[in-house]
This record gives C-alpha cells, structure tokens and sequence, in this order.
C-alpha cells in the first residue's frame, strides 16, 4: 500500500510539478491508511498533546485500518455482480484487476501492496491484543463478497476446462459453434421473407401460456438486482461501539491525528456538543487545525478539522467541499433519519466513522448505514476493565397509582419503541407522588448528586420545586432553557452549588459530569437506547465517587422481558441483589458507601434460567417477593434440600406465610423427597400444626411407602398428634386412625395375641377363608372383639385384614362404632407400640419389683399400675407381671419425654388367660355396664386434660 501510494504521488507530481499538495483523490484514498498506519506503529500511540491511547480506543483505529486495508485489496461489488474496473476518487482504494501482460509487467509491484498490508494488520493486532471479537467479525464480513467471488471462480474453471481440451474436440465444438451460426443466420433470413418456420410457428403463443414450475435464475438474478437500492459507498462506512464515559472523543480525535492531510469532519446532534469537541480539540493539541465549514470550491491539504450539527449537514447537503476525507458521525444512531442518512448515502466521496455507545441496542439499524462494525467495548466490558465506574442498583417499588403504567400505551418510533410521553406524563404528574419522590430521595440519597429523569418538561419543573421544598438543592433544566442560563446552571452543578438536576430527555445524550453519581428513572422509559443513555451520565469515574447508582421504580421482582427497561434488563443479569454492584469489579466491601441487601431475587425471563438462579441461590432468594406459583417451587425444592443446619432458616424464610399453603408445601416435600429420615420425621411432626386436613391426609399417604421402623415412628407421630389436637371433621379423623393402624397391624396383632391367645384363631381363620366364609369369620371376629376392652378391641379390628367387599363393609360398620371419639382411640392404638429401652428405665423396674414381691398379690397390681405410668419398658405391651389382671381403674400417663407409657408384658398370664375372655374374668364381680360406665369417665378425664 506504501508502494501504491508513493507511485501514485509521484505520477502526480509528473503531471503538474507545480502542484504544492497532494490531490483530493490521493488523500481520500491514502491519508487515513497511512496516518494510521503510522500511528499504530508506535509503540504507545499517542495524540498530539501526549495523551496515550487506551486498549480500546487502539483497538477502534486497528479495526478501522484492517477494514479499509481489506477493501482496498479485495475485489468488492458494486450491486451489478461484478468487480469495480479501475479506482477513482470516490472509490476508497484502486481495485484494478490486472491481466496476464500487465501482471508479467509489473510483477515486482504486485507484492508490495499484499506485503504492506499484512505488516499493517500485524502491527494493529500487535498493539491492541484484545481486539479478538474484532478480527472475528472481520472473517464474518466478507461473506458476500465470497459468493461472487466463487462465482468468477466457476467462470474461470469452465474457461479452463476449454482450454484443455484436446485439438480434436477443440476442433469439433468449434464446427458445432459454426452450424449453430449458420441455423440461426437461416432462420433469421426466413423470418424477415415473413415465412413461419415448420411446426413451430403457432407454438409461441402456447409457450407463453404454458404454466411453468420453475424459474429462470438469470430472471430472478434480474429482479433481485432491481430491488436493490444503490449504495455505492456502503464498504467506506464503518461504525464502532464505546460505552459512555469510556472515552469516544478520544478515539475520533485519534483519527484526527491519523488523517494529517485530509480534512476531518465531526457530526453531531447537538449545537452544546459542537462546543464540547472544540474543547476537546483545543485541550489536546488540535487548536490550529479547527476550520470553519469548507463549502464547494473551497479546498485545503493541511487537514482542517469543522465540527457541525447533523442539521447543518442536512442543509448543505451536496454543496460541502471535497477537502473532508473523514466525516466522524458521533452518536450514530441519531443520524439513521430519512434525511440524515439519504444525505450520507449520497456523498460518495469521504469515509464515514459512526461511534455510539448504543449500538448494539439497534444494531440491525446501524448497520443498514454503517455495514461494518470495527471494535465493541459495551457497557459491561468497560466497567470491568475498570474504564468506567462501577453500578449498583436500587429498585424502589412504585406506589398503586404508579402500577398501571403498563397501561400507557406504547409508541413506535424510527428506531425503538417508547411510551406514549403524553399519557405517562398524566399519570406521573400528581403533587402526592412527586413530593413522596422528594421526600425519598431526601431520606435515602441526601446529599448525593444526581440526576432525576421525569415525564416531560412540565413534570421536570413540578418535581424541582418538590425537592426544593424539602431542602435539597434541585434545578429543573429542559430544552426551553436559555442557551446562558442552561450552561450557568450546569457550571453550578460542577461546583457544588446543586445537587440534583431534574430533566426529561436533554441531559441524555451529550452531557458529561464525572460528579453525578445518582440516576433516578422516575419516568421510565421501554427504550434500552434511552435508557443507556442515562445510565451513562453517571459512569464517569470521579475521586471518592466508588460508584455510580441507578434507582429503577419497579417491583423488585420484575422480570427482564417486562416492557420497563432496567438496569438487569439491559445487562441481562439474572438476579437482583439491592444495592449490590451490577456490572464492575466487586470490591468486598472496601469503600462501599452503600447498605447491600442479604437476600436475591432472579429477573431473567427465561424458565431454565431461572430454575438455575433457584438452584443456585436457594437459601438466599427473597421468597416473599417471588410470584404465589414461585413462592410454591421455592417451597418444594427447600423441603427437598434442606439440611438439619439450615431447617430453622428455611421456616423463618417463610414467615410471611399467613395461610399457611407455602408451609404446608415445604412440610409435604420434606416428608416425600428429603433425604434425611430424621428431618422427614421432624417434619412430620410440625405438620400437624398446621391443622390442615389436605396436608394431614397428604402426610399419611407418604408415610405408607416408607421402611417399616420408619413408617412405625411415623404412625406414632401422627396418632399422638390427632390425640392432642383436633384436625379435619369426625369421620376424617376416623378415616386416617384406621389407616395408620393398617400401617402397623402387625404392632397391634403382637398385643391382642399376646393378650388374649384366642386372636390368633380369629385372625387365621379370616385370612385362611374365602367367600361367604371369610365374610363371616369377620363377623365372627368382630361379635368377640365387642366383648372385650376398649384397647384390645381396636388391637383386633386393627390387626384384622379382610379381602371381600363383605367382609371390609362389616369390619367398616365395626371401626365406625368404635371411633366415636377419634382421640380415645388413638390413644388406645397408640398404647400398643413397644417404648425404646432406656438404662434409666431397667434400673426403674429393678427397683420396683423388690416391694412387689415382698406385699404379695395386691402389692403386684399397683406395681403393675405404677410401671405402666412410670414408662417403663415392656416386650409385649399390656400384659402385666405375675398372674395379676390388668388395671383400668387408673389412665396411663405420660412420660418425661410426652410419650404415652406402656405397661409391662407376662407370658404367663397369656397362658393363665386362655381359656376365657379378660373381660369375664375382671368384671365378675362389676355391675353390668359399670366396666364401661368406668371407661368412659376416665377417657372424658384424659381428653378433658389433654386439651
């Protein structure tokens, strides 16, 4: 390229020694490649005052000199499919394809451009060693351009294969050719006689009318190429993307100093911007190079840098002077209007360079004016890196009123959408919500700077006396504001003397203050360009400013898909965490200023993502903010994962539970799905203080497929428990006892048998019977369970298994009867678990049993009595020592630890006992009904207690 361009120069000053510059065609085509070039040389490329070049601002001007380097050597289209002829002054670079002569010619010049190219490329990636999602893209690029060139390719092989073929099929397909000639010269002669050929002169019309299933690609190559618009200088419009605050001036300034002879034009969208860049000219060593506007005729070649409006562009469009081989378009997305961009597509002459910080936002707009793309440093990657300042977010929930903003309808516009300004303005608009604003931002930002985005120039004045009249230092600004005034205020702002500037759109773009720290979205905004834009005035890193704050008014659980854009919408974050830095390095807490909040909660939209988000931050998600569904699934997964360190955590998360529906979850998936059997019996005990029937139910259907010893001290929970409290009607209650001593028959089949050996019988001959049989030997069983006790008679019932629907209706009858008073029975079920042996409970029955030998019978019975209330340990429960018969004058108590105790077991007063039923035995000398006249006083006593 060095090569190309010093031929050129010098073929110039052969044709007009005289001349005192180089041509405009020379610098369009060659003073940005080689300013470049020698700036990224350099091994700290640096501007005119010394200000050294960040990474990515190199990586900006590497890209941009790689891009032009490839279209300048490379064949590009022009939109008719074939490669341009020759360079000119609007093209960026000579694309001459060169035959066969002219390549035997000028074969030592062929190389030097290739050879150029590729020590510029190296150096570039040399100096900016991150730009990899740069030089990916640049292989992406020229994919179009690809097919064409394959294209040409085909067209040459095809030229090829002619050329190698044989003399004599050479010779033959010429004759061919020769015939065809001579067919068609004789047709043609026919023709103009006015004669029709044979057999094909009525077929034109029917060809015309025959349907076709295909088509012609030479015909849709035809329309495709005449639906495409013209746009002959599309391959030298480049844009690049740098976050606000990360330095954007500064990269255009670097191609100020790469282009030393051509003019540089600087766009912008504002006349306060123009002020801004002529400063920053100035400040950098660029003072003697600004110009006025260059129009036609005027011409300059010591590289005058003009900085103007878009307007200004707009107006003068075709008239600008050619002496501006660079235009810089600063906020591009604001040039991508009809007139704006009509104008750009129509001066072929310069090369354009969009830069915007939100470009990725809208890049498929962007790219219609500006096709490549040479470097990205968003938002994320400049606050990681440490550019920019750090951010951290706070969502304030809105007020009622507040909440139908998703009722403001939504407005599309040349680019993005937006609420209807309008409307949001009424609703937002109201004194009690701008003086709760005030009174907020008093109370938990006092006497931070910042900026307040409202609803419109009107709600921005209203909310400025608000906050006034709570004592902070606010100033309304908008674009009404006199050109004077506005920078007065602004000065003040720098200084000290305000603390909160109050806006609706005018300080988004262009305006810089390292001192805001605050950006308050009290209007919100469905555009992540606007709202970009704001975030970005708070970005700039300024001494003891830690980091900048974004406070979104939305629901801390909102989503990122909802229409409002936040902070995490915008960075697509899955959790929010208050306070907490978003995007930046974490600093653990050195130097925050800011209170973080314990708990997260996730606001991606995505259900995988947020099924992620649970699993990993289980233990520190905000329950009481998720959704009444989430709030569900978090319950279920925190049953099924708790350990028994974090169960008194997970309850209290919890504590907002007024129903009860999200506790009762958490028990039942403890019970179902935790791995640990001690926390699924802890959880099963605190079910039943729910007194919920469903859960109740629930519960005893899980317990059913557990282990036995398990399932056993899962019974013995939930008995005690519907003998302490009353849960679900009467016939749930009696429903579930039943069912939990099916869950233990053999338990309750041990103690009948034991006490009375005829239950052995009973049950073989209703488990050995079928038929008619098996119905009445349940009957049989039921008629000898109604003559004994209470408790023995629900051990038969319990223990009996019937396989008939006969049968199961007669044993139904007969539990039904019995639970009159659910709580008395499953006292008397619960009486027949064996009680864990204890070494306190051995040395207990030792001690006792010396005075029961020594007093003789009577003595035996109270000992008998005492164990049974002093929870001793027994093998067969109910059965008493030594002949005695049992006692039900006297209830059994409770032990030290609340279980019901058990008294001892004796073989031989089985085998004294079976001949007869025990209750003949120990009411022989009772009244009629006086036995159960007893029973029943003493079962109202224990319930009366018990509750």
């Amino acid at each position: 390229m060095r090569r190309r361009a010093l031929d050129e120069a010098l073929a110039e000053l052969r044709a007009d020694p005289r001349a005192r510059g180089p041509s405009t065609a020379w610098r369009r085509e060659f003073s940005l490649l080689l300013g470049l070039e020698r700036l990224l040389s350099e091994d700290e490329p640096k501007l005119a005052d010394g200000t050294v070049l960040s990474a990515h601002q190199v990586d900006a001007l590497s890209g941009t000199l790689t891009a032009l380097l490839a279209a300048a050597q490379i064949a590009t289209p022009n939109g008719n499919g074939r490669a341009s002829a020759s360079a000119s002054p609007e093209l960026l670079a000579s694309a001459d394809i060169l035959g066969p002569g002219e390549l035997a010619e000028d074969s030592p010049l062929e190389s030097a451009p290739a050879s150029a190219a590729a020590d510029s490329v190296s150096a570039s990636r040399r100096v900016a060693p991150g730009a990899g999602l740069l030089e990916r893209e640049q292989e992406q690029e020229p994919v179009e351009e690809d097919d064409d060139i394959a294209d040409d390719e085909g067209a040459d092989d095809a030229l090829d294969e002619d050329d190698d073929l044989g003399a004599s099929l050479r010779s033959a397909t010429e004759q061919d050719r020769a015939v065809d000639d001579l067919d068609e010269n004789g047709l043609d002669a026919q023709l103009a006689d006015g004669d029709e050929p044979p057999e094909e002169a009525g077929l034109e019309g029917d060809v015309e009318d025959e349907p076709r299933d295909w088509v012609d690609e030479g015909e849709a190559e035809e329309e495709s190429l005449a639906e495409q618009p013209e746009d002959p200088n599309a391959d030298k419009r480049f844009w690049f993307e740098h976050a606000t605050g990360a330095g954007k001036t500064v990269a255009a300034l670097g191609f100020v100093e790469g282009s030393q002879t051509g003019g540089v034009l600087i766009l912008t969208h504002r006349r306060n911007l123009v002020d801004q860049f002529h400063g920053e000219l100035r400040d950098r060593g660029y003072a003697k190079r600004i110009s006025r506007a260059l129009l036609k005729g005027e011409d300059s070649d010591k590289g005058p840098v003009t900085v103007e409006t878009y307007q200004w562009f707009v107006r003068n469009a075709g008239a600008i002077s050619s002496a501006y081989t660079i235009v810089v378009c600063d906020e591009a997305h604001t040039a991508l209007g009809e007139k704006t961009s009509a104008a750009i597509r129509a001066w072929t002459g310069p090369i354009f360079i969009g830069m915007t910080a939100t470009g990725a936002l809208i890049a498929r707009h962007v790219t219609d004016l500006f096709p490549t793309q040479t470097s990205r440093f968003d938002l994320a990657l400049a606050a990681r890196r440490g550019v920019i300042a750090p951010l951290r977010c706070v969502r304030i929930s809105p007020g009622v009123g507040v909440r139908t903003i998703a009722k403001v309808p939504l407005r599309r516009g040349e680019v993005d959408t937006e609420f209807d300004q309008d409307e949001l303005a009424k609703l937002l608009d109201q004194q009690p919500f701008n003086i709760a604003a005030a009174n907020l931002y008093k109370t938990r930002f006092n006497g931070v700077p910042g900026v307040v985005y409202a609803a419109g120039v009107r709600h921005a004045y209203h909310l400025a006396q608000a906050f006034r009249a709570e004592g902070i230092k606010a100033q309304a600004v908008s674009g009404e504001t006199p050109k004077r005034q506005l920078a007065e205020i602004l000065a003040r702002y720098e200084r000290g003397e305000i603390d909160v500037l109050i806006n609706a759109q005018l300080l988004a773009e262009g305006w810089n203050s390292p001192r805001a720290t605050a950006c308050v979205h009290l209007a919100p905004t469905a555009s992540k360009r606007i709202y970009q834009q704001r975030v970005g005035r708070v970005t700039r890193r300024h001494p003891g400013k830690e980091a900048g704050l974004v406070v979104d008014f939305v629901h801390p659980a909102t989503k990122n898909d909802d229409p409002v854009v936040t902070l995490h919408s915008l960075l697509d974050r899955d959790v929010y965490r208050g306070g907490a830095i978003v995007v930046g390095p974490v600093r653990r807490g050195r130097g925050r200023r800011m209170r973080v909040e314990r708990r997260v909660l996730p606001v991606c939209a995505e259900e995988e993502r947020r099924f992620a988000v649970f699993e990993r931050e289980l233990w520190r998600i905000a329950v009481e903010h998720l959704d009444y569904g989430e709030q569900h699934v978090w319950a279920a997964l925190a049953g099924a994962r708790v350990a028994a360190s974090g169960w008194r955590r997970a309850r209290a998360m919890l504590h907002f539970d007024r129903t009860g529906e999200l506790k009762s979850r958490f028990l039942i998936t403890a019970v179902q799905r935790n791995k640990n059997a001690q926390l699924r019996l802890r959880a099963l005990s605190e079910i039943p203080s729910l007194r919920d029937p469903d859960a109740f139910d629930t519960a005893i259907d899980i317990i059913g497929g557990w282990p036995r010893d398990e399932r056993r001290e899962g019974t013995k929970i939930l008995l005690r428990a519907l003998v302490e409290r009353r849960i679900g009607r009467r016939d749930q209650a009696n429903a579930w006892i039943w069912r939990l001593a099916g869950y233990t028959r053999e338990v309750h089949e041990e103690y009948a048998v034991q006490r009375w050996p005829e239950t052995k019988r009973l049950l073989g001959l209703l488990v050995n019977s079928s038929g008619g049989a098996h119905a009445r030997n349940a009957r049989r069983l039921i008629h000898a369970a109604r003559q004994q006790d209470r408790r023995l008679a629900a051990a038969l019932l319990a223990a009996a298994l019937a396989h008939t629907p006969e049968a199961e209706e007669a044993l139904r009858g007969a539990r039904t009867r019995m639970a009159r008073k659910p709580p008395a029975l499953a006292r008397e079920l619960l009486r027949n678990f064996p009680k864990r042996r204890t070494r306190g409970a051995r040395r207990r029955r030792k001690e006792d049993a010396e005075p029961a030998e020594a007093t003789g019978p009577p003595a035996e019975i109270d000992g008998a009595v005492a164990e049974a209330n002093g929870a001793a340990a027994e093998v067969a429960p109910g059965v008493q020592q030594d002949g005695a018969t049992p006692s039900r004058s006297k209830a059994p108590a409770e032990g030290a630890d609340g279980e019901v105790a058990e008294a001892p077991s004796d073989a031989v007063l089985s085998e004294a006992l079976a001949s007869r039923p025990p209750a003949v035995e120990d009411g022989a000398d009772l009244e009629p009904g006086a036995d159960e006249q007893l029973q029943r006083s003493v079962q109202e006593a224990l319930d009366h207690a018990s509750e």
